[in-house]
């Protein structure tokens, strides 16, 4: 395989993103539609589709970025993928002609930009590139360190008579960077999907966000609007321009 880079991911796992993440909540689609209201929307990291489809057939304007050519791909093989303007680059750093009243980046996928200065970018460029009374929505995991042994991971996700799934990882306290493998066992292959993210506490976003010029607004445990609260496993974030 060759050096890891920002489209490895992507394109890696293009072919079974699909196979591996089947549902999506409804509640998401409710409360992205909500802030979208009439105005344009962004998806950062876009990938084949998965949100993007369900809010473009509500009528909603619906935009993506994505680094990965073989996820966009797939997106554009769907069904009402027409509706949707998808470019191609890393969304940590993308100049658009457009302001969105709604940008967005869920599944962890911020977390996919695995420098802390990429990551703040990416704020600065979302700023750029809202409407005045728009918002920028993040959805991640808040970090378990209590996940790590010695410094790794190491479980099995799946086991039955036909496969076994391995998620194993290293954990870089320092950097906060996870270097990761998907392992797909089947009679006679081994399959291999790389991911590295570079994990940021909420505070730490909330920096992020003051650096760019916006400041939160609404943080939630669920898309149901579930009060965050100390023992919440990932949180829903909601920032505006400070004005």
């Amino acid at each position: 395989m060759k050096s890891y880079s920002d489209e490895t991911y992507g394109e890696r796992v293009a072919g079974v993103y699909d196979d591996w993440y089947t549902d999506v909540d409804p509640h998401a689609i409710d409360l992205l539609a909500e802030l979208a209201g009439t105005g344009q929307v962004l998806e950062l990291g876009i990938g084949t589709g998965r949100i993007a489809l369900p809010l473009a057939a509500r009528n909603i304007d619906v935009s993506g970025i994505d680094v990965a050519q073989s996820m966009i791909d797939r997106l554009k093989e769907k069904a009402g993928s027409e509706r949707i303007d998808v470019h191609l680059g890393n969304f940590g750093d993308f100049r658009l002609a457009e302001k969105f009243q709604l940008i967005y980046v869920v599944f962890n996928t911020i977390f996919l930009l695995t420098k802390q200065e990429a990551q703040v970018d990416c704020f600065r460029n979302v700023a750029a590139h809202l409407s005045d009374d728009g918002c920028f929505l993040i959805e991640a995991f808040v970090p378990n360190l209590n996940r790590f042994q010695g410094g790794q991971v190491n479980w099995a996700s799946k086991v039955t008579d036909d496969v076994v799934e391995l998620d194993v990882g290293q954990h870089n306290a320092a950097t906060q960077i996870v270097t990761a493998q998907k392992v797909v066992l089947t009679e006679g292959n081994v399959n291999l999907y790389p991911i590295q993210i570079r994990y940021a506490w909420p505070s730490e976003l909330d920096l992020m966000a003051q650096l760019a010029g916006l400041r939160l607004r609404e943080r939630w445990s669920s898309w149901q609007r579930t009060p965050f609260e100390t023992d919440s496993g990932k949180h829903i974030s909601v920032y505006e321009l400070n004005r």
